[in-house]
């Protein structure tokens, strides 16, 4: 951020928000983080608990939120399969009334608000690499509809607020992200892999690990996320944020064998309900727009994602 600012950040105690909330302190920012912790964790923030610039609001924002500040990072929604998938309805409600009420405080405030939406959006892909031109192709009544519709829901609600109402917004479709503070069991492949590896098990793969995903790395994120954010108005999105480094399933597998040192297996099962075969940002935009790319490479952040869960389980 270019000055210091009061910055709401939804979804502030999970993974990716509560990297966004030290960062933004580090800046010399208020942050305010609301999490109703569905997903997010207290330990994840403990360590900032005691800084006079952070506050923690435990809120659920499919309520209304009366707050005052200068700027809006939401990032609240469960965004793995297992809890998405556990309370689809709440899941569609956080991605949509939560965009309302959110986008509410943006307008009463004329601040800008950045949504955070997600690769989820292009459903599986007949396109490859993905560009945010692709409209995708998504089932609107599967099992993950409720987090990819939602999420393509919430993008329809920011834009109109831009069109109608000139509400300064800021969108962008996060890809793949890993690293420290992931949960451990929330069924995501980095994290399954890892823990698996770790603890000696059988690793799981999906069909036959041909499919594909490609990897960043948190701080990477991090990073586009405020530059998006410091764009000018007239930026909106959508963006699509990412590391283009595309991997097998198998080819991950084996890379965290090696790094783990474990002595696990790989066993096969069935590939899950309209789960992706191919995942794969173009990054073009943001590389011309946000001048960034991703510098953590797959080996460097998994090294460090595995020091983490090392220490936790």
């Amino acid at each position: 951020m270019q000055k210091k600012k009061a910055i709401l950040v939804t979804g502030g105690g999970g993974f990716i928000g509560s990297h966004l909330c030290e960062r933004l302190l580090a800046d010399g920012n208020d942050v305010v983080c609301v999490d109703n912790f569905y997903t997010g964790s207290k330990n994840n923030i403990r360590h900032l608990l005691d800084s006079p610039n952070f506050e923690l609001i435990r809120h659920d924002v499919t309520f209304p939120l009366y707050i005052e500040v200068d700027a809006i990072f939401n990032l609240a929604c469960p965004a793995s399969p297992v809890h998405y998938q556990n309370n689809p309805i709440h899941t569609t409600k956080t991605c949509v009334t939560g965009a309302i009420n959110m986008l509410g405080i943006a307008k009463r405030l004329n601040i800008p608000i950045l949504q955070a939406s997600t690769s989820e959006v292009y459903g599986n892909p007949l396109e490859h690499p993905q560009t945010e031109e692709y409209w995708g192709n998504v089932n609107c009544i599967g099992i993950r509809s409720c987090y990819d519709e939602g999420k393509r829901c919430a993008e329809t609600l920011f834009f109109d607020y831009q069109r109608q109402l000139d509400v300064a917004i800021k969108v962008v479709r996060i890809f793949n992200t890993y690293g420290p503070r992931m949960l451990p069991y929330d069924g995501r492949v980095v994290s399954n892999f890892i823990v698996q590896a770790l603890q000696g098990k059988d690793i799981t793969i999906y069909g036959d690990g041909s499919q594909t995903r490609s990897f960043c790395y948190v701080a990477d994120l991090v990073e586009a996320l405020i530059a998006m954010m410091d764009t000018p108005k007239d930026i909106i999105g959508p963006v699509n944020l990412g590391n283009p480094g595309e991997f097998t399933m198998l080819e991950l597998a084996e890379m965290i064998i090696e790094l783990t040192k474990s002595k696990s297996k790989m066993v096969f099962v069935d590939l899950p309900q309209d789960d992706p075969t191919q995942r794969k940002p173009d990054i073009s935009k943001a590389k011309e727009i946000l001048k960034w790319k991703p510098e953590v490479q797959l080996r460097e952040g998994l090294s460090k994602t595995i020091k983490y869960f090392d220490s936790i389980i």
